[in-house]
């Protein structure tokens, strides 16, 4: 038990319990910790992710877990002054767009060492983390970001697919979700919705359970997304891979059925030294859920972010500078 990896999770929303059921199936790591709005559940011991996610479901937070769990509004502060955590796995809502970076802001005057792994989705608020980068060295914080799907598994194999290149043309990645219920994944429609034309995060973010069903049921509840606004392309432009306006991102998500719309993929274009104009693809299949395509590269970002911190590697890292390791 000793030598598992002590995992928190932040935000228990879809992903949140997504992550929880991931984590509750591995060897190498445990979680010990999991905090919602409304507060948190800490045990050294591990949790019962099916205990956390029925009281989640039935009472609204995991602060109402009988063992370990504690109801309060500062369950973030609370949470990491207490917890003997390893890694936290920010699985939080990208609105309001600062409230990533506001949350790493509390890590880092907390005084807290220890890695965290963010899944963001924009530019803007990826931005705002990188701004935080010496601050986050001299913390002692190993931080990694973009470490989902898209930016993350996407922009990894992005960044290695270009290698077979002299010089990058284009990276197109297009995803496909589907998802049985969007009420499951709440947060991440409306960041959604905020790329569509018309709506933006603070519009996205006010409307009301009611507003974005109705919206939904307009569009049969597709969204068709395109030339989003995506970190993948500031990762790839730091990488030194190409310019972000060579990155374009966009999508389909069914909120009403579990089935992919569309196959997800990522083609990198380029020009090969012999002068050979090419395409690499590189397509997920289609059985592969979001969550397991978000929470895997991301708890595979965290083992790396933990062997790199034992080796006293701290300060913040994006996932195409470094190759996130398995988790058995």
């Amino acid at each position: 038990m000793t030598n598992k990896i002590r995992v928190g999770v932040l935000g228990f929303g879809g992903l949140g319990q997504a992550a929880a059921r991931l984590l509750a199936q591995k060897q190498e790591m445990i979680l010990v910790a999991a905090a919602d709005k409304d507060g948190y559940v800490y045990d050294s011991n591990g949790l019962n992710e099916d205990v956390c996610i029925k009281t989640y479901y039935e009472k609204g937070s995991v602060g109402h877990v009988e063992a370990g769990g504690l109801l309060t509004n500062q369950s973030i502060n609370e949470l990491i002054s207490k917890a003997d955590v390893d890694g936290y796995f920010l699985a939080l809502p990208n609105l309001p767009n600062n409230f990533m970076a506001d949350v790493t802001r509390q890590f880092i005057n907390s005084g807290w060492q220890g890695v965290l792994v963010d899944a963001l989705k924009r530019t803007s608020a990826m931005e705002q983390i990188l701004a935080l980068k010496d601050e986050l060295q001299a913390a002692g914080i190993t931080y990694m970001t973009g470490c989902g799907a898209t930016p993350g598994l996407l922009t990894a194999a992005a960044a290695i697919a270009s290698q077979s290149y002299a010089e990058i043309h284009s990276v197109k990645i297009t995803f496909g979700v589907g998802i049985a219920n969007w009420e499951a994944y709440r947060a991440t429609i409306r960041e959604d919705i905020a790329h569509l034309p018309g709506f933006n995060v603070e519009k996205a973010r006010s409307m009301t359970d009611a507003e974005v069903e109705a919206f939904l049921d307009k569009t049969n509840g597709i969204l068709t997304l395109e030339n989003m606004e995506h970190a993948d392309d500031i990762m790839l432009e730091l990488a030194g891979i190409c310019r972000r306006d060579q990155v374009t991102v966009g999508g389909v998500v069914d909120t009403r059925n579990a089935k992919k719309p569309l196959s997800t993929n990522v083609e990198v274009t380029g020009r090969t030294f012999e002068g050979k104009i090419s395409t690499h693809t590189f397509t997920l299949g289609d059985e592969t859920s979001m969550a397991a395509n978000v929470c895997g590269p991301a708890f595979g970002y965290l083992k790396t972010g933990v062997s790199l911190q034992r080796r006293g590697m701290c300060g913040l890292f994006t996932a195409t500078e470094v190759m996130p390791q398995f988790v058995r």
